[in-house]
């Protein structure tokens, strides 16, 4: 892996840059979320992989176009989160389990008042998941599931009877992406980090809720219907985000991009 932006060696171009296996440390310093948040406020980043042709998947699963790169940088996200936000067809069709404690976060997680590993919020209208599923039944941390007041009552009971702490984040059966963040972040979840799929962070984009993007490109095509990295309604007017930073390697581009008022 090597990094092509920032330049901070006017020595080194990017042909010249190193080409090396990054150690986690290193990555967890080149994504650190922003220092000092504000009291009250939070930070919402994406992660997510697009192929050359704007797949954000394909037959379903987002694995067949990643690499063992991105999947280090996918674990480096988790490692910083406070809180992993996922819709819950990702959820269903990604076999989420719970995120689980790593060695090489403890300290840094210990130092910044975080618990061994990020909780996984769920946001889901209908609660149509399966409560018997390792995600409820073995987190580190209680699995939170977030949705609308007018969700189905017995869905909602099944949820807490399962250990998940269901999070009221909508007035009918629709869950508000702004209040998802809000009310995240005050159950001291403010270091957000979500996973998608497409459908949700649409809806966060346009909410105009998201902070930053962590986007990997991958070089490869695919054709086909897949759906891109952010679907549903579009904003009235395209906002603008800045290259924070770009790692390569083996043809991958590891990106970051945040938003220009943040």
């Amino acid at each position: 892996m090597r990094s092509l932006f920032p330049v901070t060696d006017l020595t080194t171009t990017p042909a010249t840059a190193p080409d090396r296996e990054w150690s986690l440390d290193e990555l967890a310093e080149a994504y650190a979320y922003p220092a000092g948040l504000p009291a009250g406020t939070s930070w919402l980043r994406a992660n997510m992989v697009s192929t050359l042709d704007g797949a954000a998947q394909h037959d379903g699963r987002s694995q067949p176009i990643s690499c063992a790169a991105d999947m280090r940088i996918f674990g480096t996200l988790r490692g910083l989160a406070d809180v992993v936000i996922a819709g819950a067809e990702t959820v269903r069709q990604e076999g989420y389990r719970p995120a689980r404690a790593r060695e090489a976060f403890a300290a840094r997680r210990a130092a910044a008042g975080q618990g061994p590993a990020p909780a996984v919020a769920v946001v889901t209208g209908s609660l149509d998941l399966d409560f018997s599923l390792p995600l409820f039944t073995e987190p580190l941390v209680p699995t939170l599931v977030v949705t609308g007041a007018a969700a189905p009552a017995d869905r909602i009971e099944a949820a807490r009877k399962a250990g998940a702490e269901v999070v009221i984040a909508g007035d009918g059966t629709r869950v508000d992406p702004a209040r998802v963040v809000r009310e995240l972040a005050a159950r001291g979840l403010r270091r957000q980090l979500t996973e998608g799929g497409p459908r949700l962070l649409g809806q966060f984009v346009a909410a105009g809720a998201l902070d930053e993007l962590c986007l990997t490109l991958s070089p490869m095509l695919t054709a086909g219907d897949a759906q891109r990295i952010a679907g549903g309604p579009g904003v009235a007017v395209p906002e603008r985000f800045f290259l924070a930073s770009l790692l390569e390697e083996a043809g991958f581009l590891f990106s970051r991009y945040r938003r220009t008022d943040s």
